[in-house]
């Protein structure tokens, strides 16, 4: 008798669906920050300054994100760097 035929061999299917539907998983959780305008990110940082999130620092010209003590000089580069710190600080409290 022969051997399975190869043509009908659906094994390896599942697998790839289950990657597919990962990937999808992953990109519907991720933060995308390539939308961030100037207002955007303005707001955003004003929000952050009023619950003691960022520090404007006068003399230096720079915003301090206080949680991980790094310096921007770029209201949007704060913004961007918070909101993939956030995704990132959400991620592994989702994966404990």
């Amino acid at each position: 008798m022969p051997g399975p035929d190869p043509h009908d061999d659906t094994s390896s299917d599942h697998e790839q669906f289950e990657k597919e539907q990962l990937a999808q998983d992953r990109d519907a959780a991720s933060v995308d920050t390539a939308d961030v305008d100037d207002a955007t990110a303005q707001r955003l940082v004003n929000d952050l300054a009023d619950a003691d999130v960022v520090t404007p620092v006068s003399e230096d010209h720079v915003l301090v994100h206080e949680p991980s003590g790094a310096a921007f000089d770029s209201s949007t580069q704060l913004a961007v760097f918070h909101s993939g710190w956030a995704a990132g600080r959400d991620a592994e409290v989702e994966g404990e």
